[in-house]
């Protein structure tokens, strides 16, 4: 299996905004930065090894798993940190752009579309999240094969901390106003898909947010996307360019899914900069189920 990733990275520590890119201290982006290109790597790549004592060697391992990988990290001007990632040979490829920074995930789809046929699955990824299951592209092809490649899957983003009532938030809960994506979806078309998986059922739903922050095409879906007239016409009005960049592309095209809730880990993603849990969200002491002031 071979495998290209794209990541939208910027960082301006004089932007004073909302977004993690736009914050003060550069470390906690490099920190973000650093541990997605390990998950992607150690996850995916073919540096995998068992320690085999007894011999004083390493063997290869994860066979069954492992990938040809590229991540392409793309950036705009100056206002990156590629300077303070790990430089190990192969680890990523560099795409320096002039794009706007708020248009910057539209370059990733430049890139994607510039390699169709040369990869099994195309994949973007904000340059905050973290994807740590090995078994996710074969999950993505068991999807497929049940729901056709009419389907996209997409995971759960979640926050993670232990010093909540809550360890573990999926943040992306519906949109209090559904119309913002109903323009390019409707989740009544074949809104659930169920099926078996390690011997439990499973259960997918259509949602009015299929915002994760990412997206995982196989190479059929990756081409029949870039081959529709919408490709790369920088529709920038769900939410706003940066969620844009990431979902309208997928909503336009395909039925978009998520696991259901009984079953959210069964596709998951971590967001690595803790903007929700015990941020932006204050719990209500006596009921950890309620919201606070």
């Amino acid at each position: 299996m071979r495998i290209l990733f794209t990541v939208a990275h910027f960082f301006n520590p004089e932007g004073g905004g909302f977004y993690g890119s736009l914050k003060t201290d550069p470390k906690p982006r490099v920190g973000a930065l650093t541990a997605l290109l390990n998950g992607l790597h150690t996850c995916f790549g073919r540096r995998q090894g068992l320690l085999n004592p007894t011999a004083r060697s390493v063997v290869p391992c994860n066979g069954d798993l492992v990938a040809e990988i590229e991540v392409v990290i793309c950036t705009t001007g100056e206002s990156h940190l590629i300077r303070h990632l790990p430089r190990g040979d192969g680890l990523f490829r560099h795409h320096a752009t002039s794009a706007s920074p708020m248009l910057l995930g539209f370059e990733c789809h430049r890139v994607l579309a510039d390699n169709l046929g040369k990869y099994d699955y195309y994949c973007y990824l904000e340059d905050d999240l973290l994807l740590a299951d090995p078994w996710v592209f074969r999950k993505l092809e068991w999807f497929n094969g049940l729901a056709g490649d009419g389907a996209v899957l997409q995971p759960n983003r979640f926050e993670s901390t232990m010093d909540q009532p809550w360890h573990k938030l999926y943040i992306d809960g519906n949109l209090a106003k559904p119309e913002i994506s109903a323009r390019f979806q409707d989740v009544t078309d074949r809104p659930v898909v169920s099926g078996e998986a390690f011997g439990q059922s499973v259960r997918f739903q259509r949602v009015n947010n299929p915002h994760a922050g990412c997206f995982f095409l196989n190479s059929r879906q990756m081409a029949h996307w870039a081959s529709r007239p919408e490709f790369l016409d920088g529709e920038t009005s769900f939410i706003s360019p940066l969620e844009s960049a990431a979902t309208v592309g997928i909503m336009r095209c395909f039925r978009v899914y998520k696991p259901a809730r009984e079953n959210a880990g069964f596709f998951e993603i971590r967001h690595l900069d803790r903007r929700y849990l015990g941020v932006r969200l204050k719990f209500a002491s006596q009921s950890p189920e309620q919201l606070g002031p």
